[in-house]
């Protein structure tokens, strides 16, 4: 693993650029932090993963991971790590990943049975969140659409807890074409909204896909425009007293009614 580097050592500097997206765009990579991030990244993809900084005791703690790996691990001070890391305790442990950006083009030419679509989604734990959720309930892809929040920062690779490196990414794509493109290829575009006229209840067939959901800003919802171009805007029944789901919730239940559809 070689000399132990500082916080001063140029792989380190680099490394922390990237805890910014103006870093990580540059950079064509990201950070994962922690044992589940760095071992879905190692699992999944490893010719996508550069490097990997561990302190002695986060080497010692994940010697069975690191040990069969052929990426290079390269061993750091723990104020190094500190420096790589958006939490207030660092794990030690941290891959350099290759950005895993999908061409919308790409989503197009072959819509997965379910994808996602996030329209101004703005918080990044609930950014990953809602990837997490979509890979539970078998989603192919999620889009996070023009001004969306960087799946690719801290919290939000945290918040998917490596489902990040499981389903294809599309980032920064304008969303009201690529709804378009795909309901040419026969998908089923759905726009969540607590004012929908249609209930999540009533799809019955319809979501045995293809299907987009399209999910929307934490505040604002789907912009109308875009939920007007949807096939229908969907609201969850709700038989209680709460005066709204928040996004996170909302995405989990229409998703999981989508997966248990029969197709």
């Amino acid at each position: 693993m070689g000399e132990l580097l500082t916080e001063r050592s140029g792989r380190v500097a680099a490394a922390r650029r990237l805890t910014r997206r103006s870093g990580r765009d540059a950079a064509g990579a990201f950070l994962a932090e922690g044992r589940q991030a760095v071992s879905e990244a190692l699992a999944t993809a490893p010719e996508d993963v550069r490097e990997v900084f561990a302190t002695e005791a986060a080497a010692a703690a994940h010697r069975d991971l690191l040990a069969g790996t052929t990426v290079p691990v390269r061993l750091v001070t723990e104020k190094a790590a500190a420096t790589l890391s958006e939490t207030v305790t660092p794990q030690g442990l941290v891959a350099v990943c290759a950005l895993r950006d999908v061409p919308a083009d790409d989503l197009v030419a072959a819509p997965p049975r379910l994808a996602v679509g996030l329209a101004g989604l703005a918080d990044p734990g609930n950014a990953g969140t809602v990837l997490r959720t979509a890979d539970a309930c078998g989603a192919g892809a999620v889009v996070f659409g023009a001004g969306s929040a960087d799946p690719y920062g801290g919290k939000a690779v945290r918040s998917s807890a490596g489902s990040l490196f499981h389903v294809d990414v599309v980032r920064g794509a304008p969303l009201r074409p690529l709804v378009a493109g795909v309901q040419q290829r026969g998908v089923t575009v759905l726009a969540a909204d607590g004012g929908g006229e249609t209930a999540l209840d009533e799809l019955g067939a319809v979501l045995a896909g293809p299907v987009l959901w399209l999910f929307g800003n934490e505040a604002r919802g789907v912009p109308p425009e875009l939920a007007a171009a949807a096939d229908a805007r969907v609201r969850i029944p709700m038989r209680g007293r709460a005066e709204s789901l928040n996004l996170a919730a909302a995405a989990a239940i229409c998703l999981y009614a989508t997966q248990l559809a029969p197709g």
